[in-house]
């Protein structure tokens, strides 16, 4: 009997084989890949591995939403906040587009519609998304949607 078991769990723990063009393993490689030459202090690099598999995977959102994130990262907040938003037309509500169109609003100097895009992380499908894939992101946003909020309540005095 104990050699069944063996051979049972060794069946349930096989890897599974993954084709080597399968689309979301060639999306995963571009992405990690794309976030390591930034990691290397290459972000342009980064930004044109992300723009390569665009061309491939125009509307992906995963995609779309890194782009936002090196070019936020590099200061380009003008071309972060368009990627955010073309992220947002893919997936509605996506939390790290949010979190990045936000912040490019901010630095922009958008500050109600940074606001409005603040807000919707609050709670919600937006908040979910991001608790999701990048939680320590959450207590960022409200500090700075706090900021915003002060800031535009000393405007107005």
């Amino acid at each position: 009997m104990p050699a069944v078991s063996a051979a049972r769990s060794k069946k349930a723990h096989r890897p599974v084989a993954v084709p080597a063009n399968d689309p979301a393993m060639l999306l995963a490689r571009a992405r990690n890949a794309a976030y390591a030459e930034a990691s290397r202090g290459n972000l342009g690099g980064g930004l044109g591995m992300l723009y390569e598999a665009l061309q491939d995977e125009p509307m992906s959102h995963d995609l779309l939403s890194d782009m936002a994130a090196l070019l936020l990262a590099a200061g380009k907040l003008e071309h972060a906040a368009g990627y955010a938003q073309r992220a947002l037309q893919a997936r509605s509500l996506h939390g790290p587009s949010l979190y990045t169109l936000a912040f490019a609003l901010s630095g922009l100097g958008e500050v109600d519609r940074a606001i409005g895009v603040l807000t919707e992380l609050q709670s919600g499908a937006g908040r979910e998304s991001l608790q999701a894939e990048a939680p320590e992101l959450i207590p960022v946003a409200m500090i700075e949607l706090e900021r915003l909020r002060r800031s535009r309540a000393c405007d107005k005095t």
